[in-house]
């Protein structure tokens, strides 16, 4: 099939675009930085030059290149994770998934693409009910920002590839990512705070984290490409677990010193809520529909060994 792949570079595309190919596909990946043409290019995918929020553009380049599938990864998440640049990510990715998506779909429905599958996010759920969430419970709408900024605008765009006419829609939301180009990459922004012990466990540390390594995310995403399932998934590995029970596994493996311990007090002093709300009372994702529904099964199935063993 032919797979239009927008946002091709990020943490996800550097695994997808290589996954599409060995398995068949006629890919073409969007960049907007002219330096990462070569990077495409070098994996044996047609390269462009694009940015999502010039409409005519976008609807120009699927009109050339007619794809059958668009997966949309698009994202402008800072390098580094931290209070500061944090809420500046988020209004940049939040209107990328609002204006962005609608050009993508617009130009989906103009030039006949028949499915379009978008990247979301598993972590977005509201952490009352159960710790354990399904891609039926109710995402956190009413967070304050700037992470309730980030649920809001993620949930316009799931809501716009839904219902878009004529185009079958597919949402993967995946767990948070670990692996190469990710903040818990060796070289990561978080690892280098874990190294330094200013990612404490907060509280009692009961913030649920579900768990991606960056492959896994690309093979699912594959999946859903040559799948004729529609709707929401949670993608993300087998064992949802707390932060006092990751976090450790994580420095060790990191080659790091064990994390501290920090009252919840201080904690919102220095992070701020939305920090401190997924560090103690997030609740985890349920990945049985992806596993079910899209046959899908994660090569990393727990942090516990993947942390240590894959790519990073």
């Amino acid at each position: 099939m032919k797979v239009l792949v927008a946002g091709a570079t990020g943490a996800i595309g550097r695994s997808l675009v290589p996954a599409l190919l060995s398995a068949g596909h006629e890919v073409c990946g969007t960049t907007r930085t002219a330096a990462r043409l070569d990077l495409l290019r070098g994996w044996g995918a047609q390269a462009e030059l694009c940015d999502a929020f010039e409409a005519a553009a976008v609807r120009a380049l699927v009109q050339r290149f007619a794809p059958e599938v668009i997966v949309n990864q698009l994202t402008d998440l800072p390098d580094s994770f931290g209070r500061r640049s944090a809420p500046s990510g988020y209004r940049r990715t939040g209107r990328i998934r609002r204006e962005g998506t609608r050009h993508l779909l617009d130009a989906a429905a103009a030039g006949g693409t028949r499915r379009f599958i978008t990247q979301s996010i598993a972590f977005l759920y509201a952490p009352r009910g159960g710790r354990i969430k399904t891609e039926d419970d109710p995402p956190a709408l009413q967070a304050p920002p700037p992470f309730g900024d980030a649920v809001r605008d993620t949930v316009a765009m799931e809501e716009m590839v839904l219902a878009a006419p004529g185009v079958a829609g597919v949402v993967l939301r995946y767990g948070m990512f670990y692996g190469p180009g990710t903040w818990y990459a060796r070289d990561g922004s978080v690892t280098r705070m874990v190294r330094r012990r200013m990612h404490p466990i907060v509280g009692d540390g009961g913030g649920m984290f579900s768990w991606l390594h960056v492959d896994d995310a690309a093979s699912a995403t594959v999946r859903a490409v040559e799948s004729e399932v529609t709707g929401v998934f949670n993608v993300s590995d087998d064992e949802p677990a707390p932060v006092r029970e990751w976090l450790p596994v994580f420095a060790a493996a990191m080659g790091a010193p064990a994390p501290m311990h920090t009252p919840v007090w201080l904690a919102r002093l220095v992070a701020g809520e939305s920090a401190v709300a997924a560090l103690t009372v997030a609740p985890g994702a349920s990945n049985a529909r992806a596993r079910s529904v899209l046959g899908w099964t994660p090569r990393w199935s727990s942090w516990r060994e993947g942390f240590v063993q894959a790519p990073s």
